[in-house]
């Protein structure tokens, strides 16, 4: 008789061998697909003769309700059901297995690794989507002084998150187009090596940069987005320290605050070092400080070196230098030399003796020096009419030659100039740098100019003669006037052509966003193929040869600058993207016209809404967005203006102010997943009432009189009433010729004549 444990190794064995031989599957499946389901995926090593257990598929596929994956029984393959989105779920842990009813397990389970691979369905997005930055006039080039952020939800390590950085426009283009460079990968904003050397004689006003980035690496092909970089030239505080006069062993608390440096641009960090090495330190917003007391017979003197840098370690200018030296004080005794041997002198010896006593004498500091600027007199400085209050003006430096730091304390106000009080003056109770701080707005219609008088007084009183002329210091301002740059109707333009599309078609109109403004002319700035050109005057952008090399999904993105006609330095900058579509076919079917909608005339702000849905499922199959455009009859695309409200929507309106009222048929192409449909929108224009709603002409009613008729029937009337007032004055004259007897005084009177 066999024993029972060897049956029971003997039936284990199998299901071990059979366990250990399923080795894991991978499965890969496309993100979006836009094919039929279900997709058949791979073919498990299902057992055969195992016709009466069932399937099990379990995993981390979400709700069992809910799985997007299946087995399909008859042939053993793994399937999903629908499309798949890597950025929800990149991964699918499954297993199979084969049970019976009540849950025994036939085979398996069966590991599959199911993997989605990612499509470039994601945007790229700025961190922002307008940057403020200020820049210190003396940045050294090649110096990031501004690190752009981006984000693609794409799979990273690819080349669908892989993102580069680009500037598109500079605005203004003086005194050179490329003041700026940006580092492709890093997206690290810095001054060119000409715009370095030329910031000091720019343009006192700030500078535009109109940046993008893009995905897919350095490929032609990808998303993009655009983002504002709003850069400021501020004047350099980063000025030369007087040296510093210290005495050793001071009693003060520490650390002590003994200077003070600033950076005027931003993202400044300090670094200080010291030769020799000592007991100094600077912190986030440049003030110096020693953290312990000093010995001048230890080291006499300091040399410090502040430098400011960017938040990668990179000094954006040359370091500033600051000489410490330790005032002595009288804090060694004298030392005697050691006692020799004794002298013996006889008594009553002819010679006679002396003695010498050694005094200390203390000479005490008194506050005798009048704080004074070292520069007394300020160069004008420019400041747009629309500067931000709280903006650092200038920085004012005072010294006093006093030694005792109580009597070093300085104070300071604006003794004049400052009528309206739009200016305030900052500055730290032991330092003699003060800022110069705008308060509030400035107008260049109130005051054009402010000329400034800051004073500086000595804190404690002043002993011997009083402050003299260098205690006051003039600031003068000059306020700019700010004209705003010219605004277009939209951000950015998208148009959507096939392309078939011959030369001298008409895309779309660019326009100003108040028709009543000052007229602009109109340039394309990076047209690389030449495909387009623009009407300098009217804004239409049309092809200027036919779209050879171009491909069906492409995307070619040019960039639009507007300039006011009066005023050249005035300008503005959009980006245009062309959209290329399948070329259109002769058998595209005819689909029924949209149903009738209404617009105002002249035009309000709506339009008509046209669906990309076709109700042929031909057309209709599939997933993705729809691109619409209007037809290639160029009144058509003169009179008329298509953007997209979604992926499946788009948005008519009139691009006219003026349209004559009746009733259009607007063309609209709809493509979708590289098929292309033509649709009739059925508009009516038409004159509306306050509430946009559409006035129309009133046709007669029934049983109502017309014009005609009402006249015909007054002029009968009073026709019939004077016939009657005839008949009444006839028979009166015959009754009077009938009755001679009639009194006297019965006859009707006549007037004499």
């Amino acid at each position: 008789m066999v024993p029972a444990w060897l049956w029971l190794l003997c039936l284990s064995i199998p299901q071990a061998l059979s366990e250990a031989q399923l080795a894991e599957l991978h499965v890969e499946v496309p993100e979006n697909y836009g094919g039929k389901f279900p997709l058949y995926l791979t073919k498990l090593p299902l057992p055969r003769g195992e016709a009466e257990g069932k399937i099990v598929l379990s995993g981390n596929s979400g709700m069992a309700s809910e799985s997007p994956f299946a087995v399909d029984r008859e042939s053993g393959f793994l399937m999903v059901t629908r499309a798949l989105d890597r950025e929800e779920q990149p991964e699918y842990q499954l297993q199979v297995a084969l049970e019976t009813d009540d849950g025994r397990v036939l085979w398996g389970p069966q590991p599959v690794l199911v993997h989605v691979k990612d499509e470039n369905d994601q945007v790229p997005h700025f961190s922002q989507a307008i940057y403020s930055v200020r820049l210190s006039q003396g940045t050294r080039p090649g110096i990031p002084f501004l690190f752009l952020e981006a984000s693609d939800e794409d799979e990273p390590g690819t080349a669908n998150s892989d993102l580069r950085f680009h500037i598109l426009n500079q605005a203004p283009a003086q005194p050179f187009p490329d003041m700026f460079q940006l580092e492709p990968q890093l997206g690290a904003l810095a001054l060119s090596p000409k715009g370095s050397t030329s910031l000091d004689q720019a343009l006192e006003g700030p500078y535009q940069l109109l940046v993008q980035v893009k995905d897919m690496g350095d490929q032609a092909s990808g998303h993009q987005a655009t983002a504002t970089v709003n850069i400021s030239i501020v004047e350099s505080t980063w000025m030369p320290l007087e040296p510093i006069h210290l005495a050793e062993n001071l009693k003060v608390p520490y650390p002590h605050h003994i200077s003070q440096v600033r950076w005027s641009g931003e993202d400044v960090h300090y670094h200080l070092e010291s030769q020799p090495p000592g007991p100094f330190d600077v912190d986030t917003k440049g003030k110096l400080y020693v953290t312990m007391e000093l010995d001048r017979e230890s080291q006499a003197e300091y040399l410090l070196q502040v430098r400011a840098q960017n938040t990668h370690g990179e000094d954006y200018t040359e370091p500033l230098k600051l000489l410490v030296v330790v005032m002595d004080e009288n804090d060694n005794a004298p030392a005697c030399p050691p006692r020799g041997p004794p002298i013996r002198i006889p008594e009553l010896s002819p010679a006679g003796l002396s003695s010498t006593c050694e005094v200390t004498v203390t000479i005490t500091d008194i506050n005798d020096h009048a704080p004074e600027f070292t520069t007394s007199q300020i160069e004008p400085i420019s400041l747009p009419e629309d500067t931000e209050p709280g903006t650092l003006v200038a920085t004012l430096l005072a010294t006093d030659g006093d030694l005792e730091p109580a009597f070093r304390r300085m104070d300071f106000a604006i003794e004049a100039g400052d009528v309206d009080g739009a200016f305030g003056l900052k500055w730290e109770p032991d330092s003699g740098h003060v800022q110069l701080l705008l308060l509030k707005n400035l107008s260049y219609e109130t005051a054009p100019s402010y000329q400034l008088v800051v004073v500086v007084r000595s804190e404690a009183e002043l002993v011997g003669p009083g402050p003299g002329p260098g205690a006051t210091a003039t600031v003068t301002v000059l306020v700019e006037k700010v004209v705003p740059p010219p605004k277009l109707n939209q951000e950015s333009y998208e148009a959507s052509v096939p392309v078939s599309t011959p030369a001298g078609s008409l895309l779309l109109t660019i326009q100003p966003s108040d028709p009543m403004s000052s007229p602009l002319r109109f340039s394309l700035v990076n047209d690389s193929e030449g495909w387009l050109c623009i009407k300098e005057v009217s804004g239409e952008v049309h092809t200027a040869r036919p779209l050879q090399g171009a491909r069906p999904g492409d995307m070619y993105t040019v960039l639009v600058e507007a300039q006011d006609a009066g005023e050249p330095t005035l300008r503005t900058a959009v980006t245009l993207v062309i959209h290329f579509l399948k070329a259109g076919s002769a058998s595209a079917p005819a689909l029924p016209l949209v149903p009738t909608r209404h617009l105002c005339t002249p035009r309000k702000n709506h339009g008509v809404v046209v669906s990309g849905a076709s109700e042929d499922t031909d057309l209709a199959d599939g997933h993705g967005p729809y691109h619409f455009a209007l037809g290639p009859n160029p009144t058509v695309q003169r009179d008329w203006r298509i953007q997209a409200l979604n992926g499946s929507h788009a948005y008519l309106t009139l691009a006219l102010h003026w349209v004559e009222p009746r009733e259009y048929s607007v063309p609209v192409v709809v493509s979708h997943n590289n098929r292309m449909w033509q649709l009739l929108v059925r508009v009516i224009v038409c004159r509306c009432n306050a509430e946009g709603q559409c006035m129309r002409k009133v046709g007669r009613m029934k049983g109502m009189p017309t014009k005609l008729s009402a006249v015909g029937i007054l002029g009968g009337t009073l026709l019939a009433i004077g016939i009657f007032l005839v008949l009444i004055f006839t028979h009166l004259s015959l009754a009077r010729k009938k009755d001679p007897d009639q009194p006297a005084d019965s006859v009707p009177l006549k007037a004499a004549v």
